[in-house]
């Protein structure tokens, strides 16, 4: 079964050349997918048109066997959440407050939350080593104490499809492997589906079922991490030099850059 389809959509900010053309693919019910590609491939754009915060040119994009745009914002909020790559928040809310607002698509227009809704920021918020942090504001912590913040948030949504741009932004190595850890096992135990925007291959290839490769605005390749991640792929998507042999413990293909003579 589909979580996402993607039917032929593109897409241009303004009047530019497209971002997107002719992009098509299927996201299944529990798979982690990552999308990588170089830097203005469209990556993130795609993001946003799954989220439904920009609309496609043309093409339709399906939310199960639905139309993306016959889902409320509300309904949306309930299946799909999103972590950008930068969320900006001004005001310096605290980082339990900021959580809590993962919740407010399932108030019902309630004007606070319940005993459940603190709960769930709770366990999220200790879920993402974010818990001792919870009565600080979110504007005084570092850049990767608040990324952590901003997946619980979104994981206090208790979405079905959690969409990732670039999630490993501004953490160090063990919160990196912390957090894609934490959400290959909501994705195994709890079925989430994913999509994740990389640029660290070797991450991709570990914890992802499927990965795509996008250039140019198009899809170029999807398949299996090993389908993929070949060193003739990468060179001609990327325009860099690597050796591809096998991860010492995973069933994974491991990258390795060749450094320009």
């Amino acid at each position: 079964m589909h979580a996402l389809r993607v039917d032929n959509i593109s897409f241009a900010y303004r009047r530019g050349s497209p971002t997107l053309r002719n992009v098509s693919f299927a996201v299944h019910k529990g798979e982690f997918l990552s999308l990588v590609g170089p830097n203005g491939a469209g990556k993130s754009t795609l993001l946003r048109l799954l989220d439904r915060i920009l609309l496609p040119d043309e093409g339709i994009i399906f939310l199960g066997e639905q139309r993306l745009t016959g889902f409320s914002r509300t309904e949306l909020a309930r299946r799909i959440a999103f972590i950008p790559q930068e969320a900006g928040i001004l005001f310096p809310f605290t980082v339990a407050e900021v959580v809590l607002m993962g919740r407010s698509p399932h108030t019902h227009g309630a004007m606070f939350e319940n005993e459940t809704d603190r709960q769930i920021a709770r366990d999220m918020m200790r879920l993402t080593d974010t818990l001792h942090l919870a009565h600080q504001p979110v504007t005084a912590i570092s850049g990767g104490e608040r990324q952590r913040v901003f997946i619980a948030r979104a994981l206090a949504q208790q979405p079905d499809i959690l969409l990732m741009d670039e999630p490993n932004a501004h953490l160090d190595i063990a919160h990196q492997l912390e957090t894609f850890s934490l959400i290959k096992k909501l994705n195994l135990e709890q079925k989430l589906t994913v999509v994740c925007v990389s640029h660290d291959l070797n991450l991709a290839a570990t914890y992802s079922d499927r990965i795509g490769i996008l250039v140019c605005g198009s899809l170029t390749a999807l398949g299996t991490p090993h389908e993929v991640l070949t060193e003739s792929t990468i060179r001609s998507a990327f325009q860099a030099s690597v050796i591809v042999d096998r991860h010492p413990t995973k069933d994974a293909p491991r990258i390795s850059l060749l450094p320009l003579s």
